[in-house]
């Protein structure tokens, strides 16, 4: 087997994302989605984005556009899931409901999803503060208590031992098999772009030859602020006496950090230099648990969602 492409011809500003059975691309000027239906049909929706060709004022200035930027494309991922997972249930609700759905279906109606979707980002939050903050600074906590270290020493068990728990998190995942089929639509979206960006034809038998691995990944963002995070926290004496209060004190830093990350992926996804490709070599290496290799069906809903956001002109989808 030929070892994948890797060289691009330009640098593109298109993004995406994985979703359930489907791939979601943000263009310049339009978004959409490809979903495989249960019946193997293609569903495209695309829509126009907000001032899109109006950028405002504070998506322009550096580290202050990264919070913005950040907190939308939040917002329109988990918008996009949710109809992904509609759509992969689509034509299936004359199947049987268990007792529990019934009354669900029953107590709810048609407030059932929203309901649903809210719970998730609750839980999805809980778990987040736990895992990343709350577990993170009780170990060190603990280490502390039986070994004596000092405020940077701490902050920077800490970090690592977020980075750890992030790293086990998403090969845990990766064994799940509906998450594994989302990794594999991770794969297929870094190979289409990659694709792209090489000039190549955007088909099946061009886009397998390439990379699935691409430095402007969420993945490797998320390593990027994790890695920034313990700098940040180093330098600042946040409290270790009280780990809720420490927990208090970092989250107005958040944005801060995110700011400065976006700018970091932005450097990565323009240039390509010894610099960035040392710090994005972590996150790349992160994307060997959080993509995986696509079939042609997967692949199919990548190039689809991407010929569907590629503007007329594509000089200007060039860094």
């Amino acid at each position: 087997m030929s070892s994948p492409k890797e060289t691009p011809k330009f640098k593109s500003k298109i993004g995406g994302q994985a979703l359930i059975e489907g791939v979601m691309m943000r263009g310049l000027y339009k978004t959409a989605m490809v979903c495989r239906l249960p019946n193997g049909e293609l569903d495209l929706e695309s829509w126009d984005i907000k001032n899109g060709r109006n950028t405002p004022w504070y998506r322009k200035v550096p580290f202050l556009r990264g919070i913005f930027n950040f907190a939308i494309s939040l917002a329109e991922g988990y918008k996009c899931l949710s109809k992904s997972a509609d759509k992969s249930v689509s034509g299936l609700e004359d199947e049987p409901q268990s007792r529990f759905e019934k009354w669900l279906d029953d107590k709810l109606g048609d407030k059932l999803m929203p309901v649903v979707s809210t719970v998730g980002v609750i839980l999805g939050v809980g778990l987040a503060i736990v895992l990343f903050m709350l577990v993170p600074a009780g170990i060190t906590k603990l280490i502390g208590m039986a070994v004596p270290l000092n405020r940077i020493v701490k902050t920077i068990i800490e970090g690592i031992v977020k980075i750890l728990i992030f790293v086990l998190y998403m090969w845990l995942c990766s064994l799940m098999p509906d998450m594994r089929r989302t990794f594999e639509y991770h794969g297929a979206e870094h190979k289409t772009i990659a694709c792209y960006e090489a000039g190549e034809e955007l088909t099946v038998e061009n886009v397998k030859d390439h990379t699935r691995f691409h430095p402007r990944c969420g993945t490797s963002f998320i390593f990027i602020i994790l890695f920034l995070s313990i700098i940040v926290f180093s330098v600042l004496q946040l409290p270790w006496d009280n780990i809720f209060l420490r927990m208090a004190c970092k989250l107005p830093l958040l944005p801060v950090i995110v700011g400065v990350g976006y700018e970091f992926i932005r450097l990565a996804g323009r240039y390509d230099n010894a610099f960035t490709r040392m710090f994005s070599a972590p996150g790349l290496w992160l994307q060997r648990i959080t993509t995986k290799e696509p079939d042609p069906s997967q692949m199919e809903c990548a190039i689809e969602a991407l010929k569907a956001v590629i503007p007329n002109d594509t000089e200007e989808d060039r860094w």
